[in-house]
């Protein structure tokens, strides 16, 4: 996978990422009033952004691999994303929890792709 890729899908999910967070810190306390609900919500979207900078920084080394950013954009995309939308209706998106460890071991594999490069 070529950096510009790597660098449209870390600037993808850090622009999403911010927005994200920024809802969390400001208008989520007017849908969820569950602390720990935001709290999660908070953690989803640093998850985000610290793959969002992982991604560009992988970018910036001229290195190209399918599987580590593959792996990092799925990742984030299941974890982060069925994290907000449970915290936004639990009740209704319960059939993406199990999605949710899924793409924790994507994020995983993406981190252990990197020792598989030359």
């Amino acid at each position: 996978m070529s950096s510009a890729v790597a660098i449209k899908c870390a600037a993808i999910l850090g622009a999403t990422g911010v927005a994200l967070g920024a809802f969390g810190a400001h208008g989520l306390k007017n849908v969820v009033t569950d602390p720990e609900r935001l709290k999660t919500w908070d953690m989803a979207s640093r998850y985000q952004l610290v793959h969002a900078a992982a991604l560009l920084a992988f970018s910036a080394t001229g290195r190209h691999s399918r599987s580590v950013v593959g792996l990092w954009t799925a990742g984030v995309t299941m974890f982060s994303g069925s994290i907000y939308l449970l915290v936004l209706n639990r009740d209704a998106f319960r059939p993406l929890g199990p999605v949710t460890p899924l793409g924790g071991l994507c994020m995983i594999g993406g981190w252990l792709a990197l020792l598989a490069l030359p």
